[in-house]
Order: C-alpha cells, then structure tokens, then sequence
C-alpha cells in the first residue's frame, strides 16, 4: 500500500551456529505433505523429461516449532521430493523422510512436514526430487538448516521485515540483488517473520529506472513481471521472481519463516468484496484474484496451514516458555476502505472469528513475551485515496471505524492481565518505534505497550523526518523514525533498506529490540524487560 514520496542456490553445509551443532534426533521423524487442493496448473511450462529431475528455485523451511517443521521446494519436472534429515553438517547419520509427489497441480512445488524433532537444537536437513519411476534416479541435494523451538527458557533471536521488489525496485545483479537478505543471515536468527508484500503482484518491473546521481536500475524482468498478476500462473510467476535472488534462497536455506500476508499479494490496497476500477486488469473481481493469489501464497512459501478449511493466514508459533508469534491477518477479513468514522465496527481489520481467536490465544498463553506479527500499523494513517487503508484515520477522538477493534482486542488484554505484549510490522517502507500509553491518548483502556516497525526489503522509501501522520487515539510517542532524506534517494540503490532485530535473553528473560539498515548496522535499540 506504500505510495513513496515526490549461480547456486544451495546453502554450504559447512556453515554452522559455533557451541550449537550437536542434536539427538531420537524418535522416529514422519513425513506429511502439505498441499493445496489439486486442479490443473494454469500456464504450466512445456517439460521434457529427460535426465535426472533437478531442484530449481532452491529450499525453504518454516513454521518451526519444538519438534516440527516444514520444508519446501519445486522441481523442473513431475517429481517425488525426499528431506534427509542428520543431527550433524557432516550427514553421516541420516533419517529419510518421504515428501509429496511434485507435479503440474502445483506448479511442481511441494512442502515436507519433518515430526519429531528435536527440541531447541540445529537441525541439518537436504532435499532431493527423484523420479516417480525410479527413484535412484534423483537430482543434486541442496542443503539447508533450521533450529527448532526450544521447550524451556532459552535465547531467541528473530528478525522481522517486509515489502520486497515493490515501487519498480527488482533485482538488479550488478548492484548485488537483494543484498539486505545478507545482512539478516550474517546475524543467525533462529527465524524470519515477513511481515507481508512479500511479492508486488501489482508491481510491473520496467527493464531501467533512471537514478539521481545518473546511473541505472538494471532489472531482471520476466513475463510474469511485465504485467500485474491476474491468473494463477502469474501470481506463481511473482514468487519464482524472487526466488532468482542468489542472497535470498542462500537466506531461504539457513533461516526458518513465519510468513503473513499483506495487499500486494493480490493487488494495491485491496479488500473482500472490492470490484477494480483499474484498466490494467481484466479480472475486476478482487475476491477471484485473492483466490488464486491466496493459493500462490501457500503453493511458494513453507506455511502449515494450506489445508485449512479457508486456506487462512493467521496462526500461534510457540517457542518455549519465552515467547509466543501471533502471525495475524490485517487483510482477508477487512471491511470496504472508507472514511473510517463508523461508531459500530462492521469488520475491521480482523474480522469477529479471528478477533475471538486472538483474544483467546492471548488470554491462554503463558509465554513471557507475545509478539503480534501484524502487517498493518495501528497509528500510522494510510489513505487510499479519498478513504482510509489501514486502521487510524487521523480523527483525534475516541475509537472509529477499525478503531474498534484495537480498542476492543487492548481493553480485553487487560482485563485478562495479558502482559509482555508487543506488536511488530512493515507496510508503511521505513522503520520506527512507537511507544503506546494510555496517559496520553484518548482511549485509555489499556496497558502501555510498544510497536516497532520495519521494512522495506527492497522497495521505495518514505522521506523523513515523519513519512506517515500519527494518530493520537491510543496515545503513541514515535520514539524513533528514519526513512530516506529524499525522494531522490529514497530506493534501494542508496540503501535506504530495513529490517527489526528482537533478541530474547534466556537467563533475564529481558527482550531487546534493534532497528537496522541494510548493512546491518544498529539504528535505534529499546531494551525491555519482563513484567513481574
């Protein structure tokens, strides 16, 4: 929704965590396929089997809990996919675990799901797709590994950003691709949460784009990135885009996901319901466009819930006694983009199912920290044209419109004495830190809580000082905020890039937050420590 300001794909399995190599895989590890239901792939390409079949856009896990995880890839041709799994990098022990067979109903990817893992430990796993017929007959192994939950108290590290190849802003090669995704894996986090725009299926990428000290953008462009997605073929095609990335599938293979969703998985600013007035699209129907781009999603990223009954976003990851993930989604249940002055919440950004479900996860949990993984600010006003996108509209008063909701889902947090909860996100392509307290806002049923945000990865970038106004109904104080000094240099090719850094100690149980850029350098740091 931003609106910016006038080689080999395998990971080295040499690459280790230094003191957090050894594991016990004990048990038995079972393998389940996680796919979406079967129909025939729109716009599948023209195969020739011959050979052996060969990984092609890399390896992904995700989802990772204490014993649990899931593995993705896609093959060049119909395919059965294996994950072998070993408690050293050196894959002298190994577990096999059989995946799904990859073929065109899917675009040739599929998803592995490993049981019985071991708790809070490393885990080295490789994957490879074998011929249906044969399967000694089977490609290159590509490698990669994830660290498990722990079940106790333990140190947690995580990173967080959003928005990639958004604004025109692909991949140029020789400017080192989407070279933020080194800076993120140089810091070992045990996962990434992605906070949505993961692809800019509304993003057309032009071949060049002119820079202000007069060099070039020079994009890879494909087919699917020439025009905006519209069929499943071309929201799958957004995907494969990004995965051209050297840096990201090397980041893909050694860091385990969280993924949500935003709007420009299906198009700019989107909601159920809504009709396009946009004559770039044929299929003016968001509700057909968000079917198949919600499919893309699930078919391309390590998710577990794809064979849910509706195919949903929102979801809890647990990781011990320290922290709970509540992967929430700002975007499937919204209500029509308005003024946002209705006095009675008529949707929201949550929608009733999802809101009970969230104040019930977080009423249950016994987590020291509950970190909301939102893909909307709650404070930053976003228009969308004459009507409002995200959730504050800038009326200074008591709670409208989506409003509501937060007032309603804060008040029940502490009515239930829900404490260590902080909310993290992107959309809005720069990186700050608000505080929120209820001695200064106008709706004061609240505990004082913090929002940090962060992004983009590669994408335009909001202007300083302030790129977004601040609504002041819950109180918020932006403590910290850096975008770009100028339009001129606000994109990726000047390094105005971002992303969240949240670190957990497991003896304090402290949790310290640090904004950085796309080297990695610490901007901003806010130390918290644990309710008592």
């Amino acid at each position: 929704m931003f609106e910016p300001s006038a080689s080999n794909p395998a990971a080295s399995p040499s690459v280790h965590r230094p003191g957090r190599r050894s594991l016990l895989l004990g048990g038995a590890a079972a393998g389940a396929s996680l796919l979406l239901p079967s129909s025939p792939a729109s716009g599948a390409p023209a195969l020739v089997r011959s050979g052996r079949p060969a990984v092609t856009n890399g390896i992904q896990s995700g989802d990772v809990s204490a014993s649990n995880a899931v593995v993705w890839t896609r093959a060049d041709r119909p395919a059965r996919m294996f994950v072998e799994v070993s408690p050293t990098e050196t894959f002298r022990r190994v577990r096999r675990v059989a995946g799904p067979v990859l073929d065109e109903r899917t675009d040739f990817t599929g998803k592995t799901l490993l049981r019985g893992l071991p708790a809070g430990e490393d885990v080295f796993y490789r994957v490879v797709v074998a011929d249906l017929d044969d399967e000694r007959l089977a490609g290159a192994p590509e490698y990669g590994r994830l660290r498990t939950a722990p079940i106790g108290s333990a140190d947690i590290r995580f990173l967080w950003s959003a928005d990639l190849a958004g604004q025109g802003w692909g991949i140029d090669p020789a400017r080192g691709g989407y070279r933020i995704f080194n800076a993120m894996r140089r810091l070992a986090p045990d996962f990434f949460i992605c906070s949505g725009d993961l692809i800019y299926a509304d993003g057309v990428l032009p071949a060049e784009k002119p820079l202000s000290d007069g060099t070039v953008w020079r994009n890879l462009v494909t087919p699917e990135k020439s025009k905006v997605a519209e069929t499943l073929a071309e929201y799958r095609g957004n995907y494969r885009y990004n995965l051209l990335d050297e840096n990201l599938r090397r980041f893909n293979a050694e860091v385990p996901q969280i993924n949500s969703w935003d709007d420009h998985e299906v198009t700019n600013n989107w909601y159920p319901g809504e009709v396009l007035d946009d004559t770039r699209y044929t299929e003016k129907r968001v509700d057909v466009l968000a079917a198949r781009a919600r499919r893309a999603f699930h078919e391309y990223l390590p998710t577990s819930t794809s064979r849910d009954d509706e195919g949903r976003v929102y979801r809890v990851i647990r990781y011990g006694e320290l922290l709970d993930v509540f992967v929430v989604d700002m975007r499937s249940y919204k209500d029509a983009n308005t003024a946002g002055l209705e006095t009675v919440s008529d949707g929201g950004v949550f929608g009733r199912r999802q809101l009970e479900w969230l104040k019930r996860e977080l009423k249950a949990s016994r987590a020291t920290w509950k970190v909301l993984a939102a893909d909307l600010p709650i404070s930053l006003v976003v228009p969308d044209g004459a009507a409002i996108e995200a959730i504050a509209q800038g009326d200074p008063g008591t709670p409208l419109g989506r409003e509501l909701e937060i007032a309603e889902l804060l008040a029940d947090a502490k009515r239930n004495r829900v404490t260590g909860m902080l909310w993290v996100t992107g959309d809005v392509h720069y990186t700050a830190a608000h505080h929120y307290d209820p001695s200064r806002a106008k709706f004061t049923d609240f505990d004082p809580f913090w929002e940090f945000v962060s992004g983009p990865l590669n994408a335009a970038v909001g202007v300083e000082p302030r790129p977004n106004p601040v609504d002041p109904t819950f109180g918020p104080e932006v403590v910290f905020a850096k975008g770009a000094p100028s339009a001129d240099v606000g994109n990726p090719a000047f390094g105005y890039q971002y992303f969240g850094e949240v670190a957990i100690d497991g003896d304090t149980r402290q949790l310290t937050v640090r904004l950085r850029d796309i080297e990695g350098t610490v901007l901003h740091t806010v130390e918290l420590p644990p309710a008592e």
